[in-house]
């Protein structure tokens, strides 16, 4: 019989949350004094643009301004709540603003990358979206131009900071599930017409749209793939050519992950789960954007019972801790949970099991 879900306190919470820090290099151009973090957004067109929001509600930032070249996406955007009543401006006119610490770039995937090189090139943090860009080329060439200023780029992968997901790191560091050799991850949806034709009109289908953030949770656990091998395909009933169920297998020397996705799945937002098996344990999370953890263990690991277990968590919201990490990061006091060769390994995978190809840029 399963035991009634334990819920973690804050405290557990805010220790799994600290940490999670990686051996990679401080930002050195960090923010000094003491003060807001000025930052400002480039475009409106990526799906993620409204978490404008949250950097708008902390107290680590101050945005200070906004950009947009497209009249149309600019018109439709300006009384939206994340967007209304913020300065509008040309990209060369935020990037030029006094004291502008960092920029979100939220453009059209195909933009992301030159968008983000030119905040670079300007000497800005910059948080880009995901996923990044079609160029494995060209996200290297910006990787490297901000490490020889000391400057982060933080990519929008959603569940990095997800608690459950931090949980699953703790375990993992620990060894408590021993040696892993299967992860399940599913993230689907059903969508409409319109945001099937937005789907359509870039490369990769779902495995580039929606299956890249599980990537970026395997390639944390387990590193690059030995190989990716790709399956796409088209289910749905509309005649449109859209990649709208993919199944993505990642192989390593013992273990192997399946990454499954689509846009036709009927509930398909109660489905989405990771499942990590290992050798002494299994940590299941669904789903996952409302996160509940099934343990079962081979015997007790720290608070946690051996046998089958339940652990619930307080409601997640997206990237309210992705912009306190970021802040912490600029201002010197971390360094960066995932560094520059995690975001080459995840958008090698990326591309790879979209069946996409790498590109030079």
């Amino acid at each position: 019989m399963t035991p009634p879900a334990s819920p973690l306190s804050r405290r557990r919470l805010g220790a799994l949350a600290a940490a999670a820090v990686a051996a990679s290099p401080v930002a050195r151009a960090a923010t000094t004094v003491a003060r807001p973090i000025r930052i400002g957004q480039i475009g409106v067109g990526h799906g993620h643009a409204t978490k404008l929001a949250v950097y708008r509600a902390s107290p680590d930032y101050e945005v200070v301004g906004i950009c947009e070249p497209d009249e149309a996406l600019r018109r439709g955007a300006r009384e939206r709540p994340p967007f209304a009543g913020l300065p509008w401006m040309t990209r060369d006119e935020l990037l030029a603003l006094p004291g502008l610490d960092a920029v979100l770039v939220e453009t059209r995937v195909g933009d992301l990358l030159d968008q983000a090189e030119a905040a670079v090139a300007a000497g800005k943090h910059v948080h880009v979206d995901k996923p990044a860009g079609t160029s494995l080329g060209q996200l290297r060439r910006l990787l490297a131009a901000a490490e020889a200023r000391g400057l982060l780029v933080q990519t929008g992968y959603m569940y990095r900071y997800n608690p459950a997901v931090l949980l699953l790191r703790e375990f993992l560091r620990a060894g408590w599930l021993g040696e892993v050799f299967e992860v399940h991850a599913v993230m689907s949806k059903l969508v409409g017409d319109a945001e099937r034709d937005d789907l359509v009109r870039q490369p990769g289908g779902t495995m580039f749209e929606l299956g890249c953030h599980l990537v970026d949770l395997v390639v944390a656990m387990l590193g690059a793939p030995q190989h990716v091998a790709a399956f796409p395909r088209h289910s749905g009933a509309r005649d449109d050519g859209l990649l709208d169920n993919m199944l993505a297998v990642l192989e390593y020397p013992r273990a192997t992950a399946t990454i499954r996705t689509s846009v036709i799945e009927v509930d398909g937002w109660s489905r989405r789960q990771l499942t990590v098996c290992g050798t002494e344990g299994t940590l299941s999370i669904q789903p996952l954007d409302d996160p509940a953890v099934r343990l079962s263990l081979s015997r007790a690991r720290g608070d946690h019972p051996a046998g089958t277990s339940t652990v619930t968590f307080p409601k997640f919201t997206r990237y309210v801790a992705d912009a306190a990490d970021m802040a912490r990061i600029i201002r010197g006091e971390k360094r960066p949970d995932f560094d520059s060769a995690h975001d080459r390994a995840v958008q090698q995978a990326v591309l790879a099991a979209s069946a996409l190809p790498a590109g030079d840029g």
